[in-house]
């Protein structure tokens, strides 16, 4: 029997016979599709089946904020932005940095989380108990059977993200290659991944989203990008959107790292939330993480401030428009905020809540 495959023809030809096609393009009618919405965890901020990238420099606490974020989901708390968590989930950690019981547990204690919802990705077993490391790039498979067991994950935290990367964490094939079943993972499971990462060397002038290290192809898959930075000036730090294909990439939130003592004199570190912010993220962190420069005493905000909370607290909206008014920036008003240790405090939640500036 020989085999002829004329040139133009579709399939190859046997005898004079057409042979079935192996592989064909798969088309689907835009029309044979229902559109569906997004579907939030937290609503603008992290997606439900989609990988979200959280980057930052060193010292920013990227770890504490998304184990306060942890805490938020499984005990169905209130996001940063004051949103309530509508539904209770759990969380699977993968880290190799930092220990279980000395760092992570501690400060998942301190975040008011509800440890029975939470899982931490040790390795793998066989079936007679041989135990070995957990490969992120190859075992997701049994990642998918295990949050099935446990009745499902509403959030998969990868930290760092560029351990899962097989190659060269600067060359776009590799990154996607590694990163990939990480995606799939998340649209098969409707989980939220949230992979933690830092910002690379000499990047403060790039746009925030290209500030990530390694390949731009880290958020190239991500569908949204948080960055976080820590003041120059204080311990206050921020959190923005740099970037979302699905949703605002406008705003953040403030919020500081504090140390405090949980269980056997155990001390450890904890998020907590303050105002929100508006504008860019790169605006925002350019007014984060450069500092003021001398201010003359005769032009010095921080004295501005203080007259204008003299009589009281009124809401952060009215002191910032009061401050623009007289001529000062965003960043200067944040800065003397800063100084003079002005006391935030909220009222309501989601839309309806509104922040008070007050004198300590």
């Amino acid at each position: 029997m020989t085999s002829v495959l004329r040139l133009g023809d579709i399939h190859p030809v046997i005898d004079g016979t057409p042979t079935p096609q192996l592989w064909s393009a798969d088309l689907a009618s835009a029309a044979s599709i229902t559109p569906t919405p997004i579907s939030w965890l937290w609503p603008q901020w992290l997606a439900k089946g989609k990988l979200t990238v959280l980057a930052g420099a060193g010292g920013s606490g990227k770890t504490t904020l998304a184990i306060g974020l942890i805490s938020c989901l499984t005990r169905g708390g209130y996001w940063p932005d004051g949103s309530r968590c509508n539904e209770c989930g759990n969380a699977l950690i993968w880290s190799s940095e930092d220990d279980h019981a000395d760092t992570l547990v501690p400060r998942l204690i301190a975040a008011g989380a509800d440890l029975t919802r939470i899982h931490f990705i040790n390795g793998r077993i066989s079936a007679v108990g041989e135990r070995d490391t957990f490969d992120p790039a190859t075992n997701f498979d049994l990642l998918r059977e295990a949050a099935a067991r446990i009745g499902g994950a509403s959030l998969l935290l990868l930290d760092p993200m560029v351990s899962l990367v097989r190659g060269d964490m600067h060359k776009a094939n590799d990154v996607r290659r590694s990163l990939q079943p990480v995606v799939d993972f998340a649209k098969a499971q409707s989980c939220a991944v949230v992979g933690i990462t830092h910002f690379s060397k000499g990047s403060a002038a790039s746009s925030p989203a290209d500030r990530v290290i390694g390949s731009q192809a880290f958020g190239a898959l991500a569908r949204t990008v948080l960055v976080a930075a820590k003041s120059t000036n204080s311990d206050t730090r921020i959190l923005a959107r740099a970037k979302s294909n699905i949703g605002e990439d406008q705003g953040g939130v403030q919020y500081i790292i504090e140390t405090c003592t949980v269980i056997n004199n155990i001390e450890t570190t904890r998020v907590v939330w303050g105002e929100l912010v508006e504008g860019s993220a790169g605006d925002i962190l350019a007014e984060v993480e450069c500092s003021d420069g001398d201010v003359g005493s005769d032009d010095d905000p921080s004295e501005a401030l203080r007259r204008i909370l003299s009589d009281g607290s009124i809401t952060g909206k009215e002191v910032k428009q009061l401050m623009a008014a007289n001529g000062y920036t965003t960043k200067q008003t944040r800065s003397a905020r800063e100084r003079l240790g002005v006391i935030a405090s909220r009222e309501g939640f989601g839309k309806e809540m509104t922040t008070y500036w007050s004198m300590p």
